[in-house]
């Protein structure tokens, strides 16, 4: 679906009309503005096939429609949604997905080898079966990792198998809200000693079932013993009163620096303008240590209006951590709206702009904000446009992959893949390689103590193991 001339778009208008097919009939829909670009038969013409496994900007029916609607940018698909009515757009999007010899929501197989620039890469499924929506990966040692998961979970795996038996006593949490529940796990750094196994989750102090109940993301700590979850302590809650109804974007991925500092995010939840104030807990990185008590060079220590736990502003939603193994300097990865995924560089105080600048729009359309730079505001080492939902960040520092030394990789959850980021000595992306596609939302990556590349993927939900051949 390409851009028409304007005489183009009310020809079809009026055969829209006239054919009956207002808001219904999407084979209709399709042969007055589709077959010109992609033919008569989803072949192909000057633009893509639609017939096809391939996917490259989104699979999943929310993501064709959005491409329909909205068009994709650096692109010739151009928005629909002045010409087409939200019914028109879902017609035309489910005669796409009907006339498909696979759905795009299908299970994909997964593949047994990658070939990259550098390795043909061996693809192992250690657990593939009894996961429900993995967030979080930590390895206690070569043999045993444990793996949270967002209804509210945390499991062991060992020896690449799911142990089969549950973690009880652990804190209820607010699966049933939008996208709350267990996010991430981490292990104390000095875990062997101390025990500590840290939890961000969605918590509320009323009815965790109630999706209109007050709620925030949470950290915690607890140790595990004999498959029970024992001596949980807080390290950081906000009053009830800076909790939200109906939130979103919860962030929630935790990251201990090689200084053993403690750093979490919590997302925007929905209200964007509080990413911009000091005393609201939303749109913002915070820093504390491993006791969850607050270092006295926070930033904002001082600020009697301000958390004092905060370290950085203006994050509409964090989703992953590295630390660069030369540098020292932590990355993250950062979800845009439509449009504006960023790759930041995480610096003491910063303000990285949510809502004031943006390199994306609202998914209604409508514009965030006019503005992409603003003193004061740092800029992204790079975004993406459109957004691939980028999520788990992982500098690799491995023999294993020694050529691939200090890039970064990345996973992304919308457009699935797993994307391998050369970075310069300015701090730049000199370039990007797809390694993985089209399998399944890629939620984290994680180095294993045997130096592999561990990967958790959600729908299907399961764990792979990346080594060279």
């Amino acid at each position: 679906m390409k851009k028409q001339g304007r005489a183009g778009t009310l020809i079809g208008i009026f055969i829209l009309v006239f054919a009956g097919a207002n808001s219904q009939d999407g084979a209709t829909i399709y042969q007055t503005y589709c077959t010109g670009c992609h033919g008569a038969q989803m072949q192909g013409a000057s633009a893509t096939p639609l017939i096809k496994t391939d996917w490259k900007y989104g699979r999943r029916k929310d993501a064709i429609t959005r491409n329909i609607k909205f068009g994709i940018p650096s692109t010739d698909m151009v928005a629909w949604g002045k010409v087409l009515n939200d019914e028109q757009i879902k017609a035309v999007t489910e005669f796409v997905l009907a006339s498909q010899t696979l759905p795009p929501d299908a299970r994909r197989p997964i593949p047994t080898t990658l070939t990259t620039k550098d390795y043909s890469i061996k693809v192992e499924q250690l657990v593939s079966t009894g996961l429900r929506t993995p967030w979080g990966i930590e390895f206690i040692d070569s043999d045993h990792a444990l793996i949270s998961e967002r209804p509210g979970a945390i499991r062991w795996m060992v020896n690449g198998k799911l142990d089969e038996k549950s973690i009880s006593g652990l804190p209820s949490t607010t699966y049933q809200q939008t996208t709350g529940g267990y996010f991430d796990i981490a292990l104390d750094p000095k875990y062997k000693t101390t025990g500590w196994v840290y939890l961000a989750y969605g918590h509320t102090n009323e009815n965790p079932a109630d999706k209109n109940a007050a709620s925030m993301t949470k950290v915690v700590r607890g140790r595990i013993k004999d498959h029970q979850w024992v001596e949980q302590q807080t390290l950081f809650e906000v009053p009830d009163s800076l909790k939200v109804t109906g939130g979103n974007r919860w962030g929630g991925r935790l990251f201990f620096d090689k200084e053993g500092f403690l750093f979490f995010s919590i997302g925007d939840m929905a209200r964007a303008d509080d990413s911009q104030d000091l005393s609201k807990p939303t749109g913002k990185v915070y820093r504390i240590l491993a006791d969850g008590t607050i270092p006295k060079d926070n930033p904002f220590v001082k600020n009697p209006h301000a958390l004092p736990a905060i370290y950085s502003i203006g994050n509409r939603n964090v989703q992953g951590f590295s630390q660069h193994p030369v540098t020292g300097e932590i990355w993250m990865t950062e979800h845009g709206p439509m449009g504006g995924d960023e790759l930041n560089i995480l610096k003491k105080g910063a303000n990285y702009g949510w809502p004031v600048i943006t390199y994306g729009i609202d998914y209604s359309g409508e514009i965030v904000s006019k503005d992409t730079l603003k003193s004061g505001m740092l800029q992204p080492v790079i975004y993406w446009t459109p957004s691939i939902a980028v999520c788990p960040a992982e500098f690799v520092n491995t023999k294993l992959f020694s050529k691939w030394t200090t890039n970064l990789l990345v996973g992304a959850l919308a457009f699935e893949e797993i994307r391998r980021l050369v970075i310069t000595k300015e701090n730049k992306v000199a370039s990007q390689e797809i390694i993985l596609k089209g399998v399944g939302r890629i939620r984290e990556l994680k180095t294993g103590p045997d130096g592999a590349i561990y990967v958790l993927l959600n729908e299907p939900d399961m764990v792979l193991r990346l080594t060279p051949q």
